[in-house]
């Protein structure tokens, strides 16, 4: 089962960094990310989603190949070029993949500007290896989706990781 953590940080920075050593993991075989996504609140309060797949260029890229393919077919490959990429860039705007952005901009509602939220849905997130990690970046455990004894010791590990300083 997928397991899904929200982490709040001060910065888009911090939030981004921890993303980044996520991926790490996930590359070192220790958590198998489905999706991960920055959320930051800019000066004015409005959310911004960092997705980890953009769904406009996806749908693009896949529809202007199949535009393409089928142009070629009936000996117009330009205007299956363009109507494919068109058509894709559509249907990759409409389709949410992993966490649902209508929950995270829920979330995300709550930060305060200037900060940021770093979503994760994936197997394996709980591990002790991919913990310690995640937790040497700061943060506050916003949500989950785990048991009542198991976040509250996800938020343990999170209290005593920002009780300790961290020397860059």
């Amino acid at each position: 089962m997928s397991e899904l953590l929200v982490i709040g940080y001060d910065d888009a920075e911090t939030a981004e960094a921890a993303r980044k050593k996520l991926f790490e993991l996930s590359n070192d075989y220790y958590a198998d990310v489905g999706d991960a996504v920055v959320a930051v609140a800019d000066a004015e309060g409005k959310v911004h989603l960092r997705q980890m797949v953009n769904p406009w260029a996806l749908g693009a890229m896949s529809g202007s190949f199949w535009g393409l393919l089928i142009g070629v077919i009936f000996l117009n490959p330009l205007f299956g070029l363009v109507i494919g990429g068109a058509a894709g860039a559509a249907a990759g705007a409409l389709t949410d993949y992993g966490i649902r952005d209508d929950f995270m901009k829920e979330i995300a509602a709550t930060l305060s500007p200037g900060r940021a939220a770093l979503f994760m849905l994936a197997r394996n997130l709980t591990s002790d290896r991919v913990i310690t990690h995640l937790a040497e970046f700061g943060g506050t455990v916003l949500r989950t989706n785990l048991s009542s004894s198991d976040e509250a010791k996800l938020r343990e590990i999170f209290v005593q990781a920002n009780k300790v300083p961290h020397d860059a």
